[in-house]
């Protein structure tokens, strides 16, 4: 019976070859871009799920408000706030406190060399508590997790980070070797964990140092030692909850434990509060920050591409069931005989559901054939991890087989409902369709092709607002010059409060260089992904205000550069100290000035210190358009001015000429910085990267809107094709009494431009609504024009035109007595 099947099935698709692989095309398209979305999603989704009660495990983060200011977050906690909660609080059963570093040198002594190993810029080192690998579980090749990190200068390394130290060395050879980092922690390998295999977490951690080093060095000072008051997002703690406890119970005791040890005489109301996040919460939550530098996910352009795969799932289906519903008096002579020869409802469902699945597995095999191609051309998306192996997975084949099942039943039960319906007599008298039935199917096929139609048309004014959003933000003037611009950042040690004077060695060398035509030192460029911010304090005259000020350093140069534009005052004269202040004129809207002038001469209150500002800058952009511009203020601190910034001039008529005056500055920076690398950038890209997220949702768009519009285009082919073939007798005698080419396209194109057309007027204002809500994410945005849907609209007629004339002037040019003999 099943070889029966099998054997119609082929012979029915190398019948109808077009049809068929129309058919194919659509449901692959649907499938691949299934199985790489659900590759993406599933992978994100399973962040810590491996952990062992991951549910009661929460990271403590801080939320401060300022008077007048939003919500600042802050992923950190003080310094010696873990130790209180560990004594003091209820509901909690183990918890961690962990400090994180960035870029760190690494060295150890080397058997029979004077000069030790050295490695620059390590990463994924933290300074952990003792109570770390009781709460995130690891494997142990040597040492104990009991006493690894209990005492101070003890470190615990991965497996991985041991071999990249000390090659093949055992383990247990390995315990009791020294490594020193930054020249002045000296520490021994108390312990060798196995590398996690887990690849979907943020602990990505591989070096341990056991967080009694900070408590005993001077680093304590440095991460806010015993100040309540001082939050660091580096230093960050973890609690898992005793079973039973809610986040609800945890949270309401933060507020008495800051009461007790918070200083009151910093202010008369605690502005700080602490509460918990889940661990889940952190892959997803860009407010707080990932752990370390991990990659964080957007659950909203996870759902959208779940909804994009979903469209396009849904439109390979109505591809099919179009496509086969209006074939169906083609194979109604077979079914009438299949009934009189005793063949029942349930086995002729059956033979065709059979016949889809076919089709559907043929789809399937197409889809993993390109799946690596896929993964390349959006590999700058995809996290690395997932790659072609994944597809091993279990989970993967029990998703691609469910898939298979769903769209097989999906695409062909109505299909196979509609074939069995047919009664033998009137099919073998050639009286197969009431006029009711006709009606009742062609107006399925209309109201399915309006579908793929409005979600093509859709995802394409999406794409359009999305790249016109993106357009304007890369062209609005942000209130600097961005062009031939380029910086980089020297050494700057944060422990150390000398003054690095190779830095300004450098800037002398840059300054001679005839490419180059100003340079200027700076604590960052203008618009940057981090920030410094302080609380300030400031008398308008009528009150004192305190609001949350980002602060940077630059020389006067600085300005000059990026055409930053004084509105009032003057620079602040270039100082090794903090002395004069230069603010933003949101700096003096927020501070209740009305007049950005009557700032000039008021005074700056920062803890102890009083400073007054000099001079008012017009408002520039420090961040994306995402965010609302906010006070900046700007001074002349030589010590934290460590980023060169250089203005290039025109490499108009002088091609080349960028690259040679950058080989030049990286020659001269080697020889001051020679175990340093060389990284710079050109500020036009570091603005460009502030929409990073638009960009790459603007590329997935482009893709869906095109894959949409490709397979409702081939299901509007399959459908024209279909029309005309139907039609056949009806174009000759149109054609022997006098009708004309155009007059025959026009009238078998008509019908179908008009469901274009309707499904265009469905999709303008849902796309008009759904667009508008994205917008709102944009402090500064661009409109939605008109000529964003006139484009789509017109752009899709023109389409459709153009593929329904390949066909219908083809049709109309067919000579009459050929077509009049068609039976």
């Amino acid at each position: 019976m099943l070889k029966n099947y099998f054997t119609i099935a082929v012979r029915n698709f190398w019948k109808q070859k077009i049809f068929s692989l129309i058919n194919v095309s659509g449901l692959a398209i649907g499938i691949s871009a299934a199985l790489v979305i659900y590759l993406l999603v599933q992978f994100e989704f399973s962040f810590e799920k491996f952990r062992k009660d991951n549910d009661r495990i929460y990271r403590v983060i801080t939320d401060i408000t300022f008077p007048g200011e939003s919500l600042f977050r802050n992923s950190g906690v003080p310094m010696p706030m873990p130790k209180a909660v560990r004594s003091e609080l209820t509901g909690i059963e183990t918890s961690t406190h962990f400090v994180a570093t960035y870029e760190t040198k690494v060295s150890m002594p080397v058997a029979g060399s004077q000069s030790p190993a050295e490695f620059k810029k390590q990463t994924d080192i933290l300074y952990a508590d003792e109570f770390y690998f009781s709460l995130f579980e690891y494997d142990w090749i040597a040492g104990s997790k009991q006493t690894a990190l209990k005492d101070p200068y003890q470190v615990v390394l991965t497996e991985e980070r041991a071999k990249i130290y000390f090659g093949n060395l055992p383990a247990s050879d390995i315990i009791g070797k020294q490594i020193t980092y930054d020249d002045s922690i000296k520490t021994i390998v108390s312990g060798i964990v196995k590398t996690p295999k887990e690849k979907a977490t943020d602990f990505k951690f591989k070096e341990f140092i056991s967080l009694a080093t900070v408590w005993t060095t001077g680093l304590k000072d440095h991460f806010g030692g015993d100040d309540w008051g001082s939050i660091n997002s580096v230093s960050q703690l973890f609690v898992k909850l005793k079973n039973g406890t809610r986040p609800e119970q945890v949270n309401a005791q933060f507020a008495g434990l800051r009461e007790k040890y918070r200083d009151k005489k910093e202010q008369e109301k605690d502005n700080t509060k602490h509460r918990l996040q889940s661990l889940s919460n952190i892959h997803f939550n860009a407010d707080y920050g990932s752990l370390g530098d991990g990659r964080q996910a957007h659950k909203p352009t996870l759902y959208g591409l779940l909804a994009v795969a979903l469209f396009l799932l849904l439109l390979g289906c109505i591809n099919f069931i179009n496509l086969t519903t209006a074939q169906s008096a083609q194979r109604a002579k077979e079914v009438g005989i299949r009934k009189t020869l005793g063949s029942g409802k349930r086995e002729l469902i059956f033979q065709f559901l059979s016949e889809t699945l076919l089709l559907t597995l043929l789809a399937t095999i197409l889809s993993i054939a390109i799946l690596p191609w896929l993964l390349k051309v959006f590999s700058d998306f995809i996290p690395p991890e997932i790659n072609f192996n994944s597809v091993n997975q279990t989970h993967v084949w029990i998703f691609l087989l469910l898939l298979i099942l769903v769209m097989t039943v999906f695409s062909g039960f109505y299909p196979a409902l509609i074939l069995t319906k047919f009664k033998p007599v009137t099919v073998l008298k050639n009286q197969l369709h009431d006029g009711t039935a006709k009606s009742r199917k062609a107006w399925l096929r209309k109201s399915l092709t309006i579908t793929q139609f409005v979600i093509a048309q859709f995802l394409v004014i999406a794409t359009l607002v999305v790249s016109k959003q993106i357009n304007f933000s890369l062209n609005k003037d942000l209130g600097y010059k961005k062009d031939a611009i380029v910086y980089f950042r020297t050494e700057w040690n944060f422990f150390s409060d000398k003054t690095d004077n190779r830095r300004f060695a450098l800037l002398e060398k840059i300054k001679q260089m005839p490419e180059v035509e100003k340079v200027s030192l700076s604590s960052n460029s203008p618009a940057h992904g981090g920030a410094s911010s302080t609380t300030m304090k400031v008398d308008n005259g009528k009150k004192e205000i305190e609001l949350m000020t980002e602060t940077m350093m630059a020389d006067p140069g600085y300005f000059d550069i990026y055409k930053l534009k004084l509105v009032a005052g003057r620079l602040p004269a270039q100082s090794d100290t903090l002395k004069e202040y230069l603010v933003n004129e949101s700096f003096t809207r927020s501070f209740g000035f009305t007049n950005p002038g009557d700032a000039i001469g008021r005074t700056v209150a920062r803890g102890k210190q009083r400073v007054p500002i000099v001079g008012v800058l017009k408002d520039f952009h420090t961040k994306s358009t995402h965010e609302p511009i906010k006070p900046v203020a700007y001074s002349s601190v030589e010590k934290n001015s460590y980023v060169i910034n250089m203005a290039l001039k025109s490499e108009s008529g002088s091609p080349g000429l960028w690259k040679a005056v950058l080989g030049k500055v990286e020659k001269e920076f080697k020889k001051i910085y020679p175990e340093d690398d060389f990284k710079y950038e050109f500020f036009d890209e570091t603005i460009a990267a502030f929409y990073k997220k638009e960009q790459d949702v603007s590329r997935l768009l482009k893709w869906a809107a095109g894959l949409c519009i490709f397979i409702s285009c081939l299901g509007l082919l399959g459908l024209v094709i279909y029309t005309t073939n139907t039609r056949t007798k009806e174009i000759g005698v149109r054609k022997v009494l006098g009708a004309s080419v155009i007059q025959i396209v026009s009238l078998l194109s008509k019908d179908l431009l008009s469901l274009v057309l309707i499904a265009f007027i469905i999709a303008t204002p849902l796309a008009w609504l759904a667009m508008s809500n994205w917008l709102q994410d944009f402090a500064y945005r661009t409109n939605i024009s008109w000529w964003v849907f006139a484009a789509c609209g017109v752009s899709m007629l023109m389409i459709a035109l153009v593929l329904l004339s390949i066909r219908t002037i083809r049709a109309a040019l067919t000579n009459p007595v050929k077509s009049l003999r068609t039976e």
